[in-house]
């Protein structure tokens, strides 16, 4: 790190995101005596998914009915969640929804006065949670996206560096004594409401240190938006009926035969259209304060949705309502890496989700929940881990630093474009075929090995060609999972495979940049330090 202007800060613990989960971390980590340091991409409180909109929440009352969920919700996941996460997400839910109540967010009351906790709106709730932060003493660094994490001598990560995006690009570091990863999924750029942060850097930093990822074939998350709009919260459509191009139904609601057959359709290439033609006149102005901003792309066309059929398409949401992630390895969900800890959606959720979505419910109860935990193991880590080291090593290389002899002059812009078209067409990445996963592995390779060694940037442009390797990077794990994947389960469909195989029922884990490589989950390794970067890793010492 270099510049006489550059930000220098320390921290027992520091959150990288500033959503649901970062925000529930750094709470905890402050509650537990962690002096916190919680650097945001964009601004803590109103970037990200969930500011944008909002989210029901997986929320089910203590007793037997937790049972029934459990079990009900491992059936649906294709037999790949765990019982005792999906317990202690449930349990932890219930009782930081207690915390969010007495920090005085204000749930609705149902006709005999009790409170309904059962969703979020998204703007309050992000509200609340910025005060909550700033109230516990914890150090915001908002427009601070981290490029990198730093390690010491020893392996151990001590922190993170990025550039201030509203300083021209100011190079920044923190050294911590532990570091919690919430930087979201990898929507890669697909244009989803509140997504634009959702670019996966964080992800690959914990990869670049040694983390691995789970799950990671599981990513055909997929939302319908209006054709003309960006607004990818499906709450709404729950009151539609989905109609062909020829005006004939197809079928009613959000999460049953009719959206799937919609998909079905918009996947072929043929329009699909819905109309809220089913939610009782006495709830039209409460769907539009649930959700105002899904209405506003069409009362501007002047359309009203609950009477005219609207035009849908698909959005890719990637890993942000899909379920793959960092793999956590101990029940305060430390990574592989010592030091480092992951939460929400960089966190793979299969353990509470299985193959499937978790949708906003269980995602939401995951962010709450997995954050709390990351933020109290951050804090016991740090504070018996003693002092900040004074000299640490920078860990990034894709997008930051170019090789020896690598070509000059990579557009970052060109290199994001090659990922998506990977990605984001439905016809890709729903129909997977093995021809067609081994063609996008082969031209992936190529990318990553031709364009993405080149990719570099001064200031603010750092984080573009970051974005760049990060997509790239994506692509590649994604592929290569689905493709050691033969078979379909849960949202992970092969055509040339359309059913599950018994034999494998069990999570995939994949890792590597140079070489991807994937291998069925057995026990957790013991903890070790970052695995030694390969020869044509630049590792830059940086000194305090």
């Amino acid at each position: 790190m270099s510049g006489a202007d550059a930000l220098e800060a320390w921290a027992d613990v520091l959150v990288l995101g500033g959503g649901p989960a970062g925000t529930w971390a750094a709470l905890a980590a402050a509650g537990a005596g962690a002096e916190v340091v919680l650097a945001d991409k964009g601004y803590c409180g109103t970037s990200g998914a969930t500011a944008s909109g909002g989210n029901n929440l997986w929320l089910v009352e203590p007793g037997e009915a937790r049972v029934r969920a459990a079990r009900a919700r491992a059936e649906k996941g294709g037999h790949l969640t765990d019982d005792t996460w999906m317990a202690r997400v449930l349990e932890t839910t219930w009782e930081q929804l207690d915390v969010l109540a007495a920090k005085g967010y204000p749930f609705p009351h149902d006709a005999a006065g009790a409170p309904v906790r059962s969703s979020l709106q998204g703007p309050e709730y992000m509200r609340r949670m910025r005060r909550a932060v700033h109230r516990a003493g914890v150090r915001l660094l908002d427009h601070h996206p981290a490029l990198e994490l730093v390690a010491d001598r020893d392996g151990l990560v001590s922190g993170a560096a990025g550039v201030a995006r509203q300083d021209g690009g100011r190079p920044w570091r923190v050294r911590a004594r532990a570091v919690v990863v919430a930087t979201g999924g990898c929507a890669a750029l697909a244009g989803g409401f509140g997504t634009n942060v959702d670019t996966g850097e964080g992800v690959l930093m914990a990869v670049e240190a040694g983390a691995e990822l789970s799950g990671m074939e599981f990513s055909t998350a997929y939302a319908l938006a209006p054709e003309w709009g960006v607004h990818t919260k499906g709450r709404m459509l729950q009151w539609a009926t989905f109609y062909d191009e020829r005006g004939e139904a197809l079928g009613a609601g959000d999460d049953g035969p009719g959206r799937q057959l919609a998909q079905s359709l918009l996947v072929q290439g043929q329009r699909v259209y819905a109309r809220l033609d089913r939610a009782p006149r006495e709830i039209h102005q409460k769907m539009r304060d649930a959700q105002p901003n899904y209405f506003v792309p069409l009362d501007k066309a002047g359309v009203d949705p609950f009477t005219t059929a609207y035009p849908l398409r698909m959005v890719y949401e990637g890993t942000v309502r899909g379920t793959g992630g960092l793999r956590v390895v101990t029940d305060d969900c430390a990574t592989t890496v010592p030091g480092l800890y992951a939460a929400g959606d960089a966190a793979t959720r299969e353990l509470v989700t299985g193959a499937i979505s978790g949708g906003g419910s269980h995602n939401g109860a995951w962010a709450i929940s997995s954050g709390t935990w990351a933020g109290r193991g951050a804090a016991r880590f740090a504070l018996a881990r003693g002092g900040v080291p004074d000299r640490v090593d920078a860990l990034g290389r894709a997008g930051l630093r170019p090789s020896d002899g690598a070509a000059a002059d990579v557009d970052a812009r060109e290199v994001i474009a090659a990922a998506q078209r990977h990605v984001l067409p439905p016809a890709r990445t729903v129909l997977r075929t093995a021809a067609g996963l081994r063609a996008s592995q082969a031209e992936l390779e190529t990318l990553w090995g031709a364009a993405v060694p080149g990719l570099a940037g001064e200031g603010r442009e750092r984080l573009r060609a970051r974005v760049a390797a990060s997509l790239v990077a994506h692509a590649r794990w994604v592929t290569t999972a689905a493709l050691a994947r033969g078979e379909s389960r849960g949202m992970h469909r092969r055509v040339d495979a359309p059913a599950a195989d018994p034999r494998l029922r069990h999570r995939l884990l994949t890792g590597g940049l140079d070489r991807v490589w994937t291998r069925p989950e057995g026990p957790p390794a013991p903890l070790s330090a970052p695995r030694p970067a390969s020869p044509s890793t630049t590792r830059e010492e940086v000194p305090a």
